[in-house]
């Protein structure tokens, strides 16, 4: 009898450590599956098999994520998917996503497209057209030529836009796309609404052959204003001493959009004409006129200008007319011209927009002069609650790239990454990777296991790019 109660007792015993070790052995399963690598490995993975068998909408989604996280590692995958797939949604999704970054590798499939077009929708073969001539693809001038003779209206407009620019990375080519495009405007019937993109794509190609249709119709007091202005708008693309003549004669036209756009175009251009037209624009009653003498200012780094860019900065009525003078003050640089935005950054009476603007340009002319300076102003604006002045700033401080002593800058990125909410973390993590903080690895580590997606992506990002190992866990 005692020996069979011990063997119960014995069997109990078993039973318990049997459930007790199914339980570790189910809670390190839990942990291995919910750890952040298993989960970023995981999620890649996941990403690849979308792209492999997911629907058109899975893929689109996937794409979508893709461009606001701003990675590429699945772009040889997208490649691969895009050459077989005949889908609409799946290819105009990959060829936008592609154009937009100006990334090469899908031209042709892209030529494809376009050349058995009856084969394909619409959609895709406007998203071919576009993806070619946003990578510059000289080859596919011929292939654009071709169907822009066939006169199908559908295509035209696209077709216009994108010969103008494959056509301006080789200058044979260009020339070619400016000929055909100048003779398709004169002795065609391209319509109304694509005359001004026709026009706008000769400028695109930089070929000089277009010059003189360009300042024809720039001069031309008979012509549609829109038209005119597009044609100023090209001449400056090309910025041959040739065209400087037509545009001048422009800025002093009585229409207030001709000769705002007269002045926007004299930013390649160089002299003392050019000069004085645009110190002559900041009187002009008409903001857009003063909004193209600061941007023409910045284009030309005109420091005559900065005077006036002053008095516009902080008086103008106008925000945009402001934000533009900030901009070429910033891009001038000469002492007198930090010194103006040194003030304009510290005057806290100034309005939020110019205080933030004005901070982005001295962190991009000396981050590490001013660092410490506009990360006072960041506390600041945080003690006073003014969120939207503090993320001002807190998008120029986390961009910041100072060259020399990069104590301050390691002392607030760590802080980010320690106490601060997600995207001070991000910041933290941007501040990191830019200016070579390989002592906060240890906070780096930390974030590259952390639960958010976003968050440990970037540390990884940052660690890479540091060259920062993240042990196994």
């Amino acid at each position: 009898m005692k020996n069979k109660k011990g063997n119960i007792n014995y069997m109990n015993a078993f039973i318990r450590l049997r459930t007790i070790s199914s339980s570790i052995f189910l809670l390190l399963i839990f942990l291995l599956l919910n750890s952040p690598l298993f989960t970023q490995q995981n999620d890649e993975s996941s990403r690849r098999d979308t792209i492999k068998y997911g629907t058109e909408s899975e893929i689109a989604n996937l794409i979508q994520t893709l461009r606001t996280e701003n990675i590429d590692y699945l772009d040889d995958e997208l490649m691969v998917l895009i050459q077989t797939s005949r889908n609409m949604r799946i290819l105009t999704s990959v060829f936008g996503f592609f154009g937009d970054r100006e990334k090469k590798g899908l031209e042709d499939r892209a030529v494809k497209a376009i050349t058995e077009r009856e084969d394909e929708t619409n959609e895709t073969v406007l998203s071919a057209i576009d993806y070619l001539g946003r990578v510059k693809y000289p080859e596919a001038v011929p292939v654009l030529k071709e169907l822009l003779n066939t006169e199908e209206r559908r295509f035209l407009a696209n077709g216009f836009r994108a010969i103008g620019r494959a056509g301006s990375a080789d200058p044979d080519m260009a020339d070619e796309a400016a000929e055909f495009l100048v003779d398709y405007y004169t002795y065609r019937n391209p319509g109304s609404d694509n005359q001004s993109i026709i026009i706008t794509a000769i400028g695109d190609s930089g070929s000089l052959l277009g010059i003189p249709f360009l300042t024809g119709i720039a001069t031309n007091t008979n012509e549609r204003i829109p038209l005119r202005t597009a044609a100023l708008a090209a001449l400056s693309k090309t910025g041959d001493e040739s065209s400087l003549e037509a545009i001048l004669s422009c800025v002093s036209t009585n229409d207030p959009n001709v000769r705002s756009a007269a002045v926007a175009a004299l930013g390649p251009f160089s002299g003392e004409l050019v000069d004085s037209a645009i110190l002559d624009a900041f009187r002009d009653s008409y903001y857009r006129t003063r909004i193209a003498a600061a941007q023409a200012s910045r284009d030309r780094r005109l420091e005559a200008a900065v005077p006036f860019l002053r008095f516009r900065a902080e008086r103008d009525e106008v925000a945009n007319v402001k934000d533009e003078s900030i901009r070429a003050l910033g891009a001038i640089a000469n002492s007198e011209a930090i010194d103006v935005l040194d003030n304009l950054f510290s005057e806290r009476r100034n309005s939020n927009q110019v205080r933030i603007l004005a901070g982005e340009m001295l962190m991009k002319i000396d981050a590490a002069k001013f660092f410490s300076k506009i990360v006072i102003e960041l506390n600041e604006a945080k003690n006073g609650n003014q969120t939207n002045l503090y993320n001002g700033f807190l998008k120029a401080v986390g961009e910041a790239v100072v060259d020399g002593d990069t104590t301050e800058v390691e002392r607030v990125a760590s802080g980010f990454m320690l106490n601060g909410a997600i995207v001070e973390r991000l910041y933290g993590l941007d501040m990191a990777a830019n200016n070579n903080l390989k002592g906060l690895s240890g906070q780096i580590i930390s974030l590259a296991r952390d639960r958010n997606e976003t968050l440990s992506r970037r540390a990884r990002r940052a660690a890479e790019t540091l060259g920062i190992e993240i042990p196994d866990v």
